[in-house]
């Protein structure tokens, strides 16, 4: 594609943005270890090396397993070795990127590997988990000497990150067949009875116990109807368990009990305890029936609810891995606000993420949720905004039965839902005063009183809030409480808009491209190069969702192999407009860090009203000590007034 004065578009973007969308082209097809092959070759190919190598690393055997290696014009076999010894050590140790620009043999003169290859210079970089623990790595090798500067290490941590998200998403796909071969196995060797059917009551599976529960030594056809195992009134008395079951909200299983007839093989009928459950799976509702004796019965369940729950939020973790709620990104303003995520997610403090619309602030609290002690217990999410004021405190509290018309049921609330984990606010900008004030309460004693309750329950919840509003102003202007919104922000993180986030638009671009194009049945295509020069340039009102609802459009009316996201004209800066930020080496200096530092104490102070020490002040919004603080900000030369 060509500009009008005949130069190519991807000359126009900077070198780190080309190099970006070649890999986009020259990858967007492969997967697994066939996009490593890939990778590592045009890795070597933009770097001018003669060798890349890409590598898991097993932390109990302290070895690393290549996934690919090229090296020298070849694929060097993928034995596993041991790190020590090897450059790769340097990676393994510091947990950051490491580099020996020349004479690597000098600092590791007994390996044989480095003297075969005449090998000079060495530049590697791990990847790691969400909880930091170092998966695998990738590494450059060459004969000669390599520039030691910021641009080549920049342009190698591009490859670093999208090789981390293919090696993340592979290894969560490993775990996710491990846990479902599990699950399979558990179900598959019960001594309960499983069965599972569909809306026509159309046996879709049954382990070896039901067949021989129902069928003795012979096997029922696994697209048997239930109306062969089950007598007619059974049947009538299951269909309005189900009908019941469907009518209660939130509600997935029921206790049926022993008022079943099954019948075997001459229609001889026998009694059956069960429990039913139902789920929704690609549109289909489809219902569990697990039978036997209770006590067995008892056993089973609990093993296949946990096993079940572990498998869903591994499901979770790959989907968010494929694009669905991974954080990606490696901006300057997108790491500093992750650095604040890393910060606070081990500790129990509140956390009130502000930023506009659609940029990614739901993003954020899980990551803070998932890398926290509490990752294991529940995140319950919560839009204030779209729920009926009327209902507000229900929702959030719960309700005794008959506190108000049509409460025909105790109902539980979202915070007790919560206990143990982590509940989202998200919106809550839109709380009505008086459901603030109970929310306080929660925050500050941690009990609240159900509608119509007659005794306060006690909860251990942590609160991540989020607002697209200025709280500021909303507690000016009388519509939100004060108090609370200093409890709120004990810890504020701001989500830059996709517009500050630079060469981020296109790593998003790419990941919301693959899953519509899995999703939608279509082979993946990448992005043609003056399109993306459109999107670094667009201005992003609806920020990350705008952007995932423009490349979904792309993926479906693409019809030439390549995609062409088209934003509005209007939207699309000018030469006088401001530009996104540059993509920069996600290594920050020590001024940087400083000014980061002094930044992140001047929001503490500013929402402690200028207090340093006690329970309201920065320094434990902060996790500090006062004297420490105090040190601190003499240091970097904050002043109170």
């Amino acid at each position: 594609m060509m500009t009008r004065s005949g130069a190519p578009y991807h000359e126009l973007l900077s070198d780190e943005n080309a190099s970006l969308l070649q890999i986009l082209a020259k990858t967007s097809g492969e997967t697994g270890d066939e996009f490593f092959r890939a990778l590592v070759r045009e890795l070597a190919s933009t770097l001018n090396t003669c060798g890349a190598l890409v590598a898991d690393y097993l932390p109990d055997t302290a070895t690393l397993r290549p996934r690919a290696y090229w090296l020298s014009g070849q694929w060097v076999e993928p034995v596993p070795y041991e790190v020590a010894g090897t450059p790769c050590e340097g990676v393994i140790r510091s947990g950051r990127l490491f580099q020996i620009p020349d004479r690597v043999i000098d600092h590791y003169p007994k390996n044989p590997f480095l003297r075969e290859y005449d090998l000079v210079s060495y530049t590697g970089m791990p990847f790691k988990d969400a909880a930091g623990r170092i998966i695998g790595h990738l590494a450059v090798l060459d004969t000669k000497p390599v520039p030691d500067e910021a641009r080549y290490r920049a342009l190698f941590e591009i490859f670093g990150t999208r090789a981390a998200a293919e090696m993340a998403r592979l290894q969560a796909e490993e775990a996710l067949r491990g846990r479902e071969e599990q699950l399979r196995q558990l179900v598959e060797g019960a001594l309960d009875a499983i069965i599972e059917f569909d809306e026509q009551y159309r046996i879709r599976f049954a382990n070896p116990s039901a067949r021989s529960l129902f069928a003795g030594d012979r096997e029922a056809p696994v697209a048997a109807a239930l109306r062969d195992w089950l007598s007619d009134d059974s049947l009538r008395l299951l269909r309005d368990t189900i009908t019941r079951l469907s009518a209660v909200r939130g509600q997935r299983q029921s206790w049926v009990g022993r008022r079943l007839k099954g019948l075997r093989p001459g229609g001889k009928p026998f009694d059956i305890e069960a429990t039913l459950s139902q789920a929704l799976r690609h549109g289909q509702l489809f219902h569990t029936l697990i039978l036997r004796d209770a006590e067995a019965l008892s056993r089973a369940e609990r093993q296949i609810d946990r096993l079940q729950r572990q498998t869903d939020s591994l499901r979770d973790e790959l989907s968010a891995l494929q694009g669905g709620g991974h954080i990606i990104g490696s901006s300057l303003p997108f790491r500093a606000a992750l650095g604040q995520v890393t910060q606070v997610a081990p500790t129990d403090a509140t956390v009130l993420l502000l930023g506009e619309t659609g940029s990614g602030k739901e993003v954020f609290a899980r990551a803070i949720h998932q890398t926290s002690p509490r990752a294991a217990r529940p995140l319950v999410a919560v839009n204030c905004a779209a729920i009926p004021r009327d209902l507000v405190e229900s929702e959030f509290f719960g309700h005794a039965r008959g506190a108000f018309t049509g409460a025909t049921d105790r109902r539980d609330g979202r915070f007790l839902r919560a206990d143990g984990g982590t509940i989202f606010l998200d919106e809550v900008g839109e709380l009505p005063l008086e459901v603030q004030a109970k929310l306080l309460r929660v925050l500050q004693e941690g009990e609240f009183e159900p509608v119509g309750g007659a005794r306060p329950l006690r909860v251990d919840v942590r609160v991540i809030a989020a607002s697209n509003r200025r709280l500021v102003e909303e507690v000016q202007g009388g519509r939100f409480r004060e108090d609370l919104y200093y409890r709120l922000s004990a810890f504020p993180i701001e989500v830059p808009p996709l517009r500050e986030r630079g060469a981020d638009i296109l790593l998003l671009a790419e990941h919301f491209a693959e899953r519509a194009a899995a999703r939608f049945g279509r082979p993946p295509r990448p992005i043609d190069p003056q399109h993306a020069n459109r999107l670094l340039r667009h201005r992003w009102p609806g920020n990350v969702r705008e952007l995932q609802n423009i490349i979904e459009h792309a993926v479906i009316t693409s019809q030439d192999g390549v995609l062409r996201p088209e934003v509005s004209v209007h939207a699309v800066a000018t030469a006088d407009a401001p530009h996104p930020r540059p993509l920069v080496s996600p290594i920050l200096t020590a001024l940087e860090l400083r000014d980061l530092q002094r930044q992140n104490i001047l929001r503490a102070l500013a929402a402690s009203a200028g207090r340093v020490s006690g329970p309201q002040g920065a320094a434990v919004r902060l996790g500090l000590q006062a004297s420490t603080l105090r040190s601190q900000m003499k240091a970097l030369g904050i002043a109170l007034s």
